[in-house]
C-alpha cells in the first residue's frame, strides 16, 4: 500500500471526527473547532456549538442522511480493498465510481451488488466531496482519475430520466374523495390540495409553520387572506414566495382544506400538519414526517383506483411525492412563465421536465422558418 493511502496518526488533519463510528459516519460540522494555538473559554465554546449548528443546516436533513450513507458505503469499500478513504486518492475514487457502474467480484445474484444509474453514481460522488471538505480536504472532480472515468460511464450508461407519473386535476379529486372528515382525514386532505396548488416538494409541504419563527425547523410559513394564501419557503434555490388562491368551490379549495384542517385541529402554532393522536382526536405537536407525504400520495392513489389496469406494487411505483409538482405543471393552462415562477425553477427547461402533457409543436419554428 502506498504511503498516499495510509492515515497518519501523527497527522491531526486527517484524523476522523471526534464522534465518527466505526463506520467513518459524522454529522455535519463534527470538525468544527478552535486552532490549537487558541485557548478555549465559556464564549469561545459556545461560539463552536454555535457554528456547528449552523453547519449542519447547510443541508436538507435528508441530503445529509444520504452523504453519510455515501461516505459509509465508500469508507467500507475502501477497507475491503486495503486501504483508508483518508487522504483522498483520485486513483482510488476513479476505480470505486467504475465499480458502482460495473460491480467486480460474484458472479450475478440476487445477493450481488447491482450496477447504479448514472444518476446515483454522480450523487455519491457529490457525497464524498461533501465529506471530504468537512474533513478539512479538497476533491478535486476535474481530475483525470476522476473526470474521464465519470465521462466514460456517463457516456456508455446515461439514460433518459424516469418519471414519476404526473397527477392530474381529475385524478386529485379522486384521491381527495377516498378521505372521510375525521381530523387525520383533514390534514390529509389538506396536505393533497395544498401540495398541488402549490406545486410544492414534500419536504417543503411539512416544513411549514403557522407564524414565522415558530419552531427552529421550520423552513416556511402560511399567511392566510381574504383571496387565497401567501406560502413564504425557504426552498432548494433560496427564499421564495408561493401564492396560492382560493379554488371555484369549497370542495376542491387547497386554502378551504387547510383553514378546515386549522380550525378544527385547534392549531395556532408550530408546525403547521402535525401528527395525530392514536385516536384521532387531537394533535400531538409533533411535525409530520416528508415520509407521510409520499406514502399519502401512494395510498390514496391505490383507494381511488387510479391506474388500476396495473398491479398494485407497479402503481404505488409509479407515484410520489413528486406526482403532486408535475401534476400542476402538468393541468396548468397558464403561459409557462408562470408556472415557472410559481416552482422556483431557475430555467423553463426544467419546468419542461415537469410537464407531461403539453402542447410540444405549439410554436412551430419550421413554418416560422419558412419552410
Amino acid at each position: 500500500m502506498s504511503e498516499n493511502h495510509k492515515k497518519s496518526p501523527s497527522n491531526p488533519s486527517i484524523a476522523p471526527y471526534p464522534n465518527e463510528d466505526s463506520e467513518g459516519r459524522a454529522s455535519a460540522g463534527e470538525a468544527l473547532s478552535l486552532p490549537s494555538h487558541v485557548a478555549g473559554s465559556g464564549t469561545l465554546d459556545r461560539l463552536v456549538e454555535t457554528a456547528r449548528d449552523y453547519a449542519k443546516r447547510a443541508a436538507s436533513e435528508n441530503t445529509l442522511k444520504a452523504y453519510a450513507r455515501d461516505w459509509a458505503h465508500f469508507s467500507r469499500w475502501c477497507r475491503l480493498k486495503g486501504t483508508d478513504p483518508l487522504p483522498p486518492s483520485p486513483e482510488m475514487i476513479g476505480l470505486y465510481l467504475a465499480d458502482l457502474a460495473t460491480p467486480t467480484g460474484k458472479a450475478p445474484s440476487k445477493s450481488a451488488p447491482r450496477p447504479l444509474s448514472v444518476s446515483t453514481i454522480d450523487r455519491r460522488l457529490s457525497g464524498l466531496s461533501w465529506n471530504y471538505t468537512q474533513r478539512g480536504f479538497t476533491l478535486d472532480r476535474k481530475n483525470r482519475h476522476i473526470a474521464t472515468v465519470l465521462a466514460g460511464i456517463k457516456r456508455k450508461h446515461a439514460r433518459p430520466p424516469v418519471q414519476k407519473e404526473a397527477i392530474l386535476a381529475e385524478e386529485l379529486l379522486e384521491m381527495v374523495a377516498t378521505l372521510g372528515f375525521g381530523l387525520r382525514d383533514l390534514r390529509d386532505r389538506a396536505i393533497l390540495l395544498i401540495g398541488y396548488a402549490g406545486g410544492l416538494r414534500r419536504s417543503e409541504i411539512v416544513s411549514l409553520d403557522v407564524h414565522k419563527d415558530d419552531t427552529p425547523d421550520s423552513d416556511g410559513w402560511i399567511e392566510i387572506e381574504e383571496q387565497g394564501a401567501l406560502l413564504t419557503l425557504n426552498a432548494k434555490t433560496g427564499w421564495r414566495e408561493v401564492e396560492i388562491g382560493r379554488g371555484s368551490s369549497d370542495q376542491t379549495c387547497p386554502v378551504h382544506a387547510l383553514e378546515q384542517w386549522l380550525h378544527f385541529s385547534k392549531i395556532d402554532f408550530g408546525p403547521v400538519f402535525q401528527r395525530t393522536t392514536r385516536d384521532d382526536m387531537r394533535t400531538t405537536g409533533a411535525r409530520l414526517s416528508d415520509k407521510h407525504v409520499a406514502r399519502l400520495i401512494k395510498r390514496t392513489v391505490l383507494d381511488a383506483g387510479i391506474r388500476g389496469d396495473l398491479p398494485e406494487a407497479e402503481c404505488s411505483a409509479l407515484f410520489s411525492g413528486h406526482s403532486l409538482r408535475a401534476g400542476l405543471a402538468s393541468s396548468a393552462e397558464v403561459d409557462e412563465r408562470y408556472v415557472q415562477k410559481h416552482l422556483g425553477h431557475a430555467s423553463a427547461e426544467m419546468t419542461r421536465r415537469y410537464q407531461r402533457r403539453r402542447d410540444r409543436f405549439r410554436i412551430n419554428l419550421t413554418k416560422a422558418a419558412g419552410l
